[in-house]
């Protein structure tokens, strides 16, 4: 008889489908009309009903499943009882046919955290940058981000009226990643990708500092990472503290699984354990190839003014 799949296959089979449905309430929410755009921070920091509808359901469908994992949601939400239609039961059959990498194959349910943004690149998603929006479901063992979801809901959105809407690419480190195709940035090309809404002298020197040939400047981590696996871009660079842990969890786990890097600007990597401070205060440095040739180049200057 098959042995029932390893917990780690279970959860990243029903994270895809919790991701799928997410997707929909984002498109969903959109074509209302009614985003119920809330002022966090400021205006550079937005909470819409996607958000917090997204957030409860991903939140309490895994819970319900899985309910010894710890989830870290990033918005600050009342624990009311969530409605049913936000449920999601299923999982990706697919995803639990493949074998658990050995070394996770012992993994107990209250070892696992995972780290959600209900809606990477909310500004974004208000200014109808569709694109740029992706749901981010990482799954932290040890500290360490060892799976992923990312969902973007609107990708291929500018393909016409008959094309499919969304699509989700998730990983597992020692498995690899899918959904995608994995492809390199042109080689000797320096093709940086960074912030969009939350530009500032210091992020800019830094990217001088690189000396690029070309700068892409788009919402969203999970965005970001994306540019890189799909060969768009050879370095995201960002030379801030504005992201947090739930931003580069997922995008961690699926850059790693094709072998690419990430860390903070000064080159520590991330720590993902439930006691850990939300905030990635050093900022980012990702790449798929030639993480070395980035990191020599970032400014001893810049490196200072960003305490990890």
């Amino acid at each position: 008889s098959m042995a029932s799949p390893a917990l780690l296959m279970r959860v990243v089979a029903s994270a895809y489908s919790v991701a799928e449905k997410a997707a929909t309430i984002v498109r969903n929410v959109m074509s209302a009309g009614d985003l119920g755009i809330v002022e966090k921070a400021g205006p550079n920091d937005l909470q819409t009903k996607a958000d917090r509808l997204v957030q409860m359901s991903i939140c309490a469908s895994l819970a319900r499943k899985f309910p010894k994992v710890t989830i870290i949601g990033e918005e600050e939400l009342p624990t009311e009882d969530v409605t049913e239609d936000l449920i999601e039961d299923g999982h990706c059959e697919e995803i639990l046919k493949k074998p658990c990498p050995a070394q996770y194959t012992g993994i107990k349910e209250e070892e696992l955290v995972i780290w959600v943004d209900p809606l990477d690149g909310t500004k974004e998603y208000t200014e109808g940058l569709l694109d740029h929006v992706t749901v981010l479901i990482g799954i932290a063992y040890g500290g360490k981000a060892i799976a992923g979801v990312i969902n973007q809901p609107y990708y291929n959105y500018e393909a016409g009226a008959n094309a499919v809407l969304g699509r989700t690419i998730w990983g597992v480190l020692g498995m690899g990643a899918f959904g995608f195709q994995l492809t390199e940035a042109p080689a000797g090309k320096h093709i940086v990708v960074t912030t969009r809404s939350h530009s500032n002298a210091l992020v800019n020197e830094c990217i001088t500092a690189l000396n690029p040939d070309h700068v892409i400047r788009v919402g969203g981590a999970g965005n970001k990472v994306i540019q890189l696996i799909e060969g768009k871009a050879s370095a995201y660079v960002f030379a801030s503290p504005g992201c947090k842990k739930w931003d580069t969890c997922a995008p961690e786990a699926i850059l790693h699984a094709v072998g690419g890097k990430i860390t903070d600007i000064r080159g520590n990597s991330f720590q993902y354990n439930k006691e850990v401070k939300h905030m990635n205060s050093a900022g980012v440095l990702a790449t798929l190839r030639n993480y070395d040739y980035y990191a020599n180049r970032i400014p001893s200057t810049v490196k200072e003014s960003l305490v990890p």
